[in-house]
């Protein structure tokens, strides 16, 4: 009896990550993955809404720093097409993490390529280079941190201290396969990297434009109008506090528990859905 309801929310999740006009099907779990199935990073990016929340808050928290921003801002079409960028990213950690072995690492040299043409100057005069180690240690660490607290919030509050630092450990492979450095391997190092990073962080025109791009995109269709909403309302709440007060991004207080009531609902219903499914 449940079953079409089941099938309808997979569906829509499909849809949304996989661009059918291009032929993308889910990415198949793999024997052959880089990481094992019980891996702690498998864990962490198999969870559908975790991973929606933890990247919005990703996305926001990464590009507060000028040379990121500028790589995004400059070289690609964010601009006409968020749902499009949010794609390609879920679909490299799902290849990456899931796929096959060869397809992870053709996956990796696709995207080193692309790094290596993307080249530029800031208004500031600064030059920026997308294969900056530094760089892309910065994009890692914002990154995995956002991942892992959404996991925390909306999957499993009480992870340990050492699986913690065990999903650095994990998905910082891949941070040094794209060329980053220093790629930290455990919590606590992620959390010194942050700090030092802080200084390098800026909020003005672009950013600012940015955060409206993602906070504000219109939604596929007006039914999907309130979990895009809810989702970056939740995005928001995750993100680190110096990251919202660059953005002049505020939430009252008093809605915080019935956002993240919502999501963790929006959380077990998918899980329920994709309960039996074998792609991610």
């Amino acid at each position: 009896m449940l079953a079409p309801l089941r099938q309808a929310l997979v569906k829509q999740v499909r849809s949304t990550f996989n661009d059918q006009a291009k032929g993308e099907r889910p990415v198949v779990r793999s024997d052959h993955a880089l990481f094992a199935r019980d891996s702690i990073v498998c864990r962490v990016h198999g969870d559908v809404t975790s991973m929606m929340v933890g990247g919005i808050a990703a996305l926001l928290t990464q590009m507060l720093h000028p040379q990121a921003l500028g790589g995004v801002w400059d070289h690609s079409d964010v601009g006409t097409d968020m749902l499009g960028r949010l794609r390609r990213t879920a679909r490299f950690i799902a290849v990456t993490t899931y796929g096959e072995r060869d397809s992870a690492e053709e996956a990796i040299a696709r995207v080193r390529h692309i790094h290596d043409h993307v080249v530029g100057v800031l208004p500031d005069g600064r030059v920026y280079r997308a294969d900056d180690p530094a760089l892309l240690a910065w994009v890692h660490v914002a990154g995995a941190m956002m991942f892992l607290d959404a996991w925390r919030r909306y999957g499993e509050p009480r992870m340990s201290r050492a699986d913690q630092d065990l999903y650095f450990a994990q998905s910082g492979e891949i941070a040094r396969r794209l060329g980053a450095d220093p790629v930290p391997a455990t919590r606590l190092e992620a959390e010194r990297l942050i700090d030092e990073f802080r200084p390098q962080l800026r909020s003005d025109e672009r950013s600012r434009s940015f955060r409206d791009m993602v906070l504000k995109a219109p939604p596929r269709s007006l039914g999907d109008m309130p979990v895009q909403r809810l989702l970056m309302r939740a995005a928001v709440d995750l993100m680190p506090e110096f990251a919202r007060d660059l953005h002049g991004l505020r939430q009252p207080a008093v809605i915080a528990p019935a956002v993240r009531g919502a999501t963790m609902g929006l959380a077990g219903t998918l899980r329920w859905a994709f309960a039996a499914e074998a792609y991610r």
